[in-house]
């Protein structure tokens, strides 16, 4: 069962500027940076809440770091801005078959590793009415805490 809006992912040109624009403009703090080889991208999530089910929402800041990513493909397709949105549950793997089952593509055979040490995958946008959207299962979470 989704639980939460876990976070939005925004594509953006340069990280460094982003984050900053989100800390003056809005109070938002990095929580949590990385690079995502496997991805492609370098990231940071700027958390605006903890949730009721002992997760989080945030803002996920995503900047390419080779051109051939999905998320560099996008960048250079549609500009900056809104890239998915992601959905906390405690079962990724439970929860996109559930969704496969009745007709939605899910995008990876098995969750793959994500932000933070979670397990996600991601739906086809096209059965998602244009929204890219992910399923999280936060890495807290996956080892039943």
């Amino acid at each position: 069962m989704l639980t939460r809006i876990d976070h939005i992912g925004i594509a953006c040109r340069d990280l460094d500027a982003t984050v900053e624009f989100y800390r003056a403009t809005y109070g938002f703090e990095v929580f949590h940076t990385e690079v995502n080889e496997e991805q492609g991208v370098r990231e940071a999530m700027l958390r605006i809440n903890r949730t009721d089910d002992g997760g989080a929402s945030y803002l996920q800041l995503l900047e390419p770091t080779r051109e051939d990513s999905a998320v560099g493909k996008w960048l250079a397709k549609n500009g900056e801005g809104v890239h998915h949105i992601a959905f906390g549950t405690a079962d990724v793997d439970g929860d996109a078959e559930a969704v496969r089952s009745k007709g939605v593509r899910v995008l990876y055979d098995e969750p793959r590793t994500g932000s933070m040490g979670s397990r996600i995958t991601f739906l086809h946008p096209k059965d998602c009415h244009g929204v890219l959207t992910e399923l999280v299962t936060s890495a807290e979470a996956a080892a039943g805490h």
